[in-house]
């Protein structure tokens, strides 16, 4: 057992399936430092089949459809779940927000409704060597 655990890590997700994700990356305002910030999402091993298929489409212009948690779901400090629009279709869903993240995306979605835009933030599917992952290209909404 470690001394100092790092904090928003769930411990009970499999190690190379976490997610990453860091405060570190965001100004005061929860706004992305860079154009290059990303984020990958967590838990996405049970969903591996349905990350093959959208890889396999090959579709570029890929979307996240999810929206801000509501008060109710705050208080149960539930996991965001991701889907993606690839195209005209929403897929299944394909992992979850990294614990301790939640926040940053709430800000991010609720930025984009005021401004009038759909609230979606681009993404890519990775293949990687513990199996395919979805990366939130958060910096894009700088």
């Amino acid at each position: 057992m470690a001394l100092f655990r790092r904090r928003g890590v769930d411990p009970t997700l499999p190690r190379d399936d976490r997610g990453f994700g860091s405060f570190d990356d965001y100004v005061y305002n929860l706004q992305p430092r860079s154009k290059r910030v990303t984020m990958v999402l967590a838990n996405s091993n049970p969903y591996q089949d349905e990350l093959r298929e959208i890889a396999a489409s090959g579709s570029t212009e890929l979307e996240t459809a999810m929206s801000p948690r509501s008060i109710e779901a705050e208080r149960v400090d539930a996991p965001i779940e991701v889907r993606l629009f690839t195209g005209r279709r929403v897929s299944g869903v394909v992992g979850s927000i990294p614990r301790g993240l939640e926040s940053v995306i709430d800000e991010a979605l609720r930025r984009l409704d005021d401004k009038g835009v759909k609230a979606r933030i681009p993404a890519r599917v990775e293949k990687k060597r513990e199996g395919y992952r979805v990366v939130l290209l958060m910096g894009a909404l700088k």
